[in-house]
């Protein structure tokens, strides 16, 4: 079988930031990396499900929300995907992140979607530990542009 795109990145050398994993057609898979990878400090998963919802609600809710394919955490805990579609352009993707997770480590309130009937696991959140880890990004996609998003090698 072939390597998937995502096995061939130096995890070694990955550092937090948001990358370009691949392109394909219309739909850009982005890499937002908030943990370095096998450095020891994962997700706790209530907070990553709770940023989850923050995140894909803010996305799906902006001016792309029609654009928006797919918003879900990596299962090395480490990051997150965010796929786009249809002409998103690459700084616009920054922009989105960038205020995703300025409204993740600023909200108060009910989080989005977490009654028993709208969630799966509705009982597993940790809206402390979302808006650190999203507070966290914010620093580092601070200063971030098209320039930065090419994976290290």
């Amino acid at each position: 079988m072939k390597k998937i795109a995502s096995f061939t990145v130096n995890h070694d050398i990955l550092e937090k930031g948001m990358y370009i994993s691949r392109i394909d057609g219309d739909v850009v898979t982005y890499d937002i990396r908030m943990k370095k990878p096998n450095g020891g400090d994962y997700f706790q998963m209530s907070a990553a499900h709770t940023l989850e919802h923050l995140f894909a609600t803010y996305a799906r809710n902006s001016k792309h929300g029609d654009k928006i394919v797919y918003v879900g955490p990596m299962g090395c805990r480490t990051g997150f995907y965010l796929l786009t579609r249809d002409g998103v352009s690459h700084a616009e993707a920054i922009a989105l992140v960038k205020e995703s997770m300025a409204f993740a480590a600023n909200f108060e309130g009910d989080i989005p979607g977490t009654t028993k009937i709208e969630c799966g696991n509705y009982l597993d959140h940790d809206l402390q530990g979302a808006k650190t880890l999203a507070a966290d990004m914010c620093a580092v996609l601070e200063n971030w542009t098209e320039n930065d998003l090419a994976y290290k090698h």
